[in-house]
């Protein structure tokens, strides 16, 4: 793993938790595409051009859920959630239990750990991103940008999740909400716990069949397949 970056928000991240609390004295969300209102419980569309994560409501999903649709500037963010086997927190190479990996467009992975300050990104060497994809090849369908490896193994716990990228960005926002003082306090870990046992609640994806693992350029791994 590359040298640390600063501890940043990122644009995306920031955009979601003041949403949020844009949401929490509104009436009503809206759609970021065409202001029609929508649930609480609704899809999230990434502007690659403003690494920004905007509101849809559904008709606007269903018209960006075809990658070409976007045209290089929107992406769908997928419901996804799949539970994968544990991962050996070592070859991972983090040094917190909170992270999560994000596949760039040209292959690249970056490694965000959650802060009170927001996520804290690291580059990832292309050669520890390989051997963990051929040890769990799921991992080799992450959709760029938009889904997620998360990883939990604080207080021995052992959850490594294939997500949403938005579910990632809402960790980051509820460790902000409820962060206290210089160790969290009382109230961030229970928030946290709460936070996963809601992705096991959900309904689980089985793992696919391991495919073979084709890499290209630094470290990207084509379709295929530590905290």
């Amino acid at each position: 793993m590359t040298a640390p970056m600063s501890p940043t928000a990122d644009g995306a991240l920031r955009r979601l938790v003041r949403a949020a609390t844009d949401r929490a004295g509104a009436a009503e969300a809206r759609c970021d595409m065409c202001r029609t209102a929508v649930p609480a419980e609704h899809r999230h569309i990434l502007d690659e051009q403003r690494d920004e994560l905007l509101c849809a409501c559904q008709a606007c999903a269903l018209l960006f859920d075809r990658e070409a649709a976007g045209r290089g500037h929107f992406r769908l963010v997928p419901r996804r959630r799949l539970r994968l086997p544990a991962l050996d927190a070592d070859e991972l190479g983090t040094p917190v239990g909170l992270a999560f990996f994000v596949v760039g467009t040209d292959g690249s992975v970056s490694a965000r750990y959650p802060s009170p300050m927001g996520a804290t990104r690291w580059g990832v060497a292309p050669g520890t991103w390989r051997g963990i994809v051929r040890r769990c090849p799921a991992l080799g369908d992450l959709t760029p940008l938009v889904e997620a490896l998360l990883t939990n193994t604080t207080h021995g716990r052992h959850e490594h999740w294939i997500v949403p990228v938005d579910d990632c960005h809402r960790l980051v926002a509820v460790i902000r909400r409820e962060w206290r003082g210089l160790s969290g306090g009382l109230r961030v870990w229970p928030a946290i716990d709460g936070f996963f046992a809601d992705l096991g609640r959900r309904p689980a994806s089985p793992v696919r069949a391991a495919r073979p693992v084709h890499l290209t350029g630094q470290g990207r791994a084509g379709p295929a397949g530590r905290g």
